[in-house]
């Protein structure tokens, strides 16, 4: 035997990844439970395409390029002579940050749900789309999180357009808001938005009640104070309110509009308020060229103090901002601003889980192909593949089960707000099978479902992935902890660092638990809350047996401590009433799973899921297999969605 040197001797053959979509069991499990057949038989085709595209070598190099190269502010803020530049601290993005940019905006991870003549799929719209992104989360570099935020602008502008709002706009403000829903939902890079939004503040942070950024009415200023025009090519106008104070932690900072909270000082005491307001404008003063050319555009009274340096994301530009005569226009009612931020919040909300499990999914595929091709001693100078090691496909197999509760939760939540979005009168047919229509609430209690289902869904799964993505660099040994740029597919340490911050942003566990307490005991919405999850944990569990009897009596102990106890009371242990409920919703998507497919495997992650959480008293009323051939099987069927001994015997 020769000894090692740096080019000779052992070399780990590099695991391959798969199209996720295809290989990923559970988003072919999501596309059967909660899409019609027909509608899914007609996304595959561009879905599979879209699986393939996202491992492609170019999209790796961009995704190095944004890491190596994260955003940065150019110049000092004056010019040469010392005098202030018309327009200082200017952002500059990496070529990767904007290639992927592109890419996402091209493939419509925004625009997909507001194209409602492209694919009449209706209240399907918002699984595909969102299965869509989850695809996509692992190769994006953090592109998603403007886009999420895009989305749901989108959704407050488009809630304030439709002709049956009774709310009077005026002609230039509708003119203002549909061109700005014109270029959110557009696939055009050259001509598409995406949104930031400004709330968190250096008093408050999630506490929107500290905001000490002033809204003052000023329409019609002077030539010399302001330009008017946001594009004088499009001929859209600047707001009449201007907006001055700071925003402490703004993601998406290269956004072309955001929707922020201000405070006006006509009416203090109403609360806060919402505007839109596009980031840049055109000043046609600005001198943009060496030989005095003038008129250019510029950034609309925003200052950038500086750019945040975090543990993660750092791809992504989050910054401080000074805001200084910014033209802006008032979203709804002066006072109504949180409950208008709302509507946005329940959609970057659900996308932060999307985003998580989409983390989770990569890193399930790392780990899935490095089994493939890394050999273990097993004992006797014997040496095997790490899918022949039964410890370690029980730990994959744990880590694919609760992967899969989390999905049925986080899909179901998205089912539902289709439901929202696309009322009875327009719904497009029956829901796939008879065990989905089971849990699927009448239209009244549709709204306040998903009142309690997205800070369930956010809550849970964002906290609950991090954890599993460190499983997953844990399941490559060394390699996992490294910073793998050089073989950016298998970079799991990436994806973990993206995962922490999704907890924190959007709400964070204790804000997303006082939320839900609020909700459920809200005098109004809290008793159709409670009755719209009573009546899918009963119909989702009914004819289960045992198994949903104890799901049911699991809630109904719940339900009796949330309805017996004040507000007060309930907020000190909120989390453990999020927790508990999150695990009960996970529970009934599994019972309403197995009805729906007839599968052993499904039946198996099932009833594993069931009894780690409780919902099972013994393991003896699981039906596992008796020998550690069959075990090993099966725990490889969940893993990888079917049998290795079958894979073998195809290929004999």
């Amino acid at each position: 035997m020769e000894p090692s040197s740096a080019s000779r001797g052992f070399s780990q053959r590099p695991p391959v990844l798969k199209n996720q979509f295809h290989h990923d069991p559970s988003i072919q499990r999501m596309l059967k439970l909660f899409v019609p057949r027909d509608i899914a038989q007609t996304a595959t085709p561009e879905m599979a395409r879209l699986g393939a595209e996202v491992l492609e070598p170019q999209i790796f190099a961009w995704i190095t390029d944004a890491e190596r190269n994260p955003p940065h502010v150019s110049g000092s803020g004056k010019n040469a002579f010392g005098s202030p530049n018309s327009s200082p601290n200017q952002l500059v993005l990496s070529e990767g940050w904007r290639k992927l940019q592109d890419f996402g905006l091209e493939k419509g991870f925004a625009a997909q749900g507001y194209e409602f003549g492209r694919d009449g799929w209706d209240q399907y719209t918002r699984v595909v789309q969102y299965l869509r992104v989850l695809l996509w989360e692992g190769s994006c570099a953090n592109t998603t999180c403007p886009s999420a935020m895009a989305d749901g602008a989108a959704r407050l502008l488009l809630r304030h357009l439709h002709l049956e709002n009774q709310e009077d706009l005026g002609s230039e403000q509708r003119k203002v808001f549909q061109n700005a829903y014109a270029h959110l939902t557009s696939r055009d890079p050259r001509t598409a938005w995406t949104s930031a939004q400004w709330m968190t503040e250096r008093g408050g942070g999630s506490d929107v009640s500290q905001t000490e950024t002033l809204a003052t009415y000023y329409p019609a200023p002077a030539e010399s104070d302001a330009p008017l025009y946001c594009d004088p090519a499009e001929d859209v106008p600047l707001g009449p309110w201007r907006i001055d104070g700071s925003k402490w932690f703004s993601s998406a900072t290269d956004a072309a509009m955001t929707i922020l909270l201000a405070r006006t000082p006509t009416s203090p005491s109403k609360g806060l308020s919402a505007f839109y307001a596009p980031t840049r404008r055109y000043n046609p003063s600005l001198t943009v060229s060496a030989t005095g050319r003038t008129g250019g555009m510029e950034l609309n009274g925003v200052s950038i103090s500086r750019l945040k340096n975090k543990m993660g994301t750092k791809s992504l530009p989050t910054a401080e901002l000074e805001l200084r005569g910014m033209r802006a226009w008032l979203v709804g009612e002066e006072g109504q601003g949180v409950k208008e931020i709302a509507t946005i919040l329940t959609i970057t909300r659900v996308r932060s889980a999307i985003s998580g499990l989409g983390y989770l999914s990569r890193g399930l595929a790392i780990a899935r192909a490095f089994a493939e091709v890394r050999e273990v001693g097993a004992g006797r100078g014997k040496r095997v593949k790490l899918t022949e090691s039964a410890l370690h496909m029980r730990t994959l197999a744990d880590m694919t089960v609760e992967y899969h509760a989390m999905m049925l939760i986080a899909f179901y939540t998205c089912y539902v707000m289709g439901l929202e979005e696309h009322p009875s009168s327009s719904v497009r047919g029956p829901p796939s099978s008879p065990a989905l229509a089971a849990v699927t609430p009448p239209a009244e209690l549709v709204t306040p479902l998903l009142r309690v289902l997205t800070p369930v869904l956010k809550a849970y799964c964002t906290k609950r992935v991090v954890p599993l993505l460190h499983a997953c660099m844990e399941s490559l040994g060394g390699v996992g902890v490294l910073e793998n740029s050089g073989t950016e597919y298998v970079n799991v340490a990436r994806l973990f660092r993206d995962a922490c911050v999704l907890s924190i942003w959007e709400g964070t566990t204790d804000v997303l638990s006082t939320d839900l307490v609020r909700a459920l005991k809200h005098p109004k919405g809290g008793r159709d809350s409670i009755r719209a999850l009573d009546l899918i944990i009963r119909n989702g569990t009914g004819a289960a047996g045992s198994k949903g009897e104890n799901i049911v009596h699991e809630w109904e102990r719940l339900r009796k401590h949330v309805e017996g106890d004040t507000q007060d009371d309930l907020l000190g242990g909120a989390r453990g009433v999020l927790w508990k409920l999150a695990q009960i919703l996970m529970a009934v998507m599994a019972i309403v799973q197995i009805k729906s497919e007839d599968d052993a495997v499904a039946k198996a992650m099932c009833e594993r899921y069931l009894v780690s959480n409780g919902f099972m008293r013994s393991h003896e009323d699981v039906v596992e297999p008796r020998s550690a051939r069959k075990g090993l099987e099966l725990d490889q069927a969940i893993v990888f969605g079917h049998s290795l001994a079958d894979d073998r015997a195809a290929k004999l």
